[in-house]
């Protein structure tokens, strides 16, 4: 006979029993310590020397780009920082700072395991639901910070995403609002948000100010960058989309999330092999986005957070699917107003309606000859992108002022 536990009771089960695995390893520590205490003859037992001042989590290697500012800085001043990967062959495995180690985690659960009992100062992550599921506080870390992984959004993480950090680290004001709008109206005491930027774009934008200009092809290049899931643009149109826009006899570069490839492999599969790579159509997986969206003269996508990349550093036009899906298992089915998302994206592009979809060619003409969004992607960027260029100094400024205030509050 063979038992089935479906995925929901296994997390419930694997987060109860890492819970009675941490109270009994905690009040285990606890103890020892007062037993050395009581045999010093009540003299300061020395603190435990394996304690991590600065643990970077990242539950997925793509999450590398969203560090790299940090831990760069992190080196620049001499610091050393213990990054945790979910991910065997993560990027931060090939940097050879000298203030940087990087440690495999284990995979899944076996990652979150280790962080539940970890020793630290500080844990910084991009990762959501802490103390919600698999991942819960570790008694012995003293403070959770959070770092978005995308511009502006804030709301759109499953329930509770943030709830449980002690610090969220945001970009500019709109993302702060957001925040204490959750903190409100679940009675949540208020999180330190300092305002730091966004380090990934400013590391983005060095980048790209970095390498030469690839060459321009003769006739407009559209990248099709949808997110995965049910709502995402390759699952509402399929296979008829990228057919649509060979026939504008432009060029097309298709970049899907990375997720679709685990969540959605045999569509994924079954739309390639009906549309294979050609000269006109290109199938783009590589481990950094810049060289494709450099290439881009516009791009097609719904609500992947890939298109504030494309209109604020690149500055170039987007066109966008309208993103209807089922708010309540997220933090934005909470709050009155609409997301920042849906109160954003008419400022910078064009929607995807019924009738620009049967007129794509005329569709992307427009947005390529019409300048009129250029104005608003600067504004969005004064409301959303602050410190550009700092984001990495002052996130560090951050997570250091921090530390010291926490060992300060420990002696005292």
């Amino acid at each position: 006979m063979i038992l089935y536990i479906d995925p929901g009771t296994g997390s419930m089960l694997f987060a109860i029993l890492v819970g009675i695995a941490g109270a009994v390893n905690f009040t285990a520590r606890t103890a020892l310590t007062k037993a050395k205490f009581i045999l010093s003859g009540g003299k300061k037992v020395e603190g435990n020397k394996d304690v991590i001042d600065y643990v970077i989590f990242a539950d997925d290697k793509r999450y590398w780009v969203n560090f790299q500012p940090l831990v760069e800085e992190f080196d620049r001043r001499g610091i050393d920082v213990t990054y945790l990967t979910a991910s065997e062959d993560d990027p931060a495995f090939q940097c050879e700072l000298p203030h940087l180690h990087a440690e495999f985690a284990g995979a899944g659960n076996k990652a979150f395991a280790r962080m539940n009992f970890l020793k630290a100062t500080i844990v910084l992550s991009t990762t959501p639901g802490l103390d919600v599921y698999q991942w819960k506080r570790s008694p012995e870390v003293k403070c959770y910070v959070h770092l978005f992984h995308s511009l502006g959004e804030s709301l759109l993480y499953r329930m509770f995403g943030i709830d449980y950090y002690d610090a969220v680290m945001v970009g500019g004001p709109d993302q702060a609002n957001d925040v204490r709008s959750l903190e409100q109206l679940r009675d949540l005491p208020e999180k330190e948000l300092p305002v730091v930027g966004v380090p990934y774009m400013d590391g983005m934008a060095n980048a790209l100010g970095a390498q030469e200009q690839s060459e321009k092809s003769d006739v407009p290049t559209v990248l099709v960058a949808p997110t995965w899931g049910p709502n995402g643009l390759f699952t509402r149109y399929g296979g008829e989309l990228i057919g649509k826009l060979l026939e504008t006899g432009y060029k097309v570069i298709c970049r899907p999330h990375p997720q679709s490839f685990v969540s959605e492999k045999d569509f994924m599969e079954k739309i390639m092999k009906e549309y294979p790579a050609s000269d006109q159509l290109e199938w783009n997986r590589d481990s950094n986005n810049i060289s494709c969206l450099q290439r881009a003269d516009v791009m097609l996508s719904d609500y992947s957070g890939v298109i504030w990349e494309f209109a604020m550093i690149h500055n170039k036009p987007v066109i966008y699917s309208e993103a209807k899906f089922d708010l309540s298992p997220y933090d934005a089915w909470w709050v009155s107003q609409k997301t920042w998302t849906e109160r954003t994206l008419p400022r910078i592009g064009v929607e995807l309606t019924p009738e620009r979809y049967d007129a794509l060619k005329e569709t992307i003409d427009s947005c390529l000859t019409d300048d009129r969004f250029a104005q608003e992607r600067q504004a969005i960027i004064e409301e959303t992108w602050q410190f550009k260029g700092e984001g990495a100094v002052k996130a560090v400024d951050y997570l250091v002022a921090k530390h010291d205030e926490l060992l300060e509050s420990e002696v005292a």
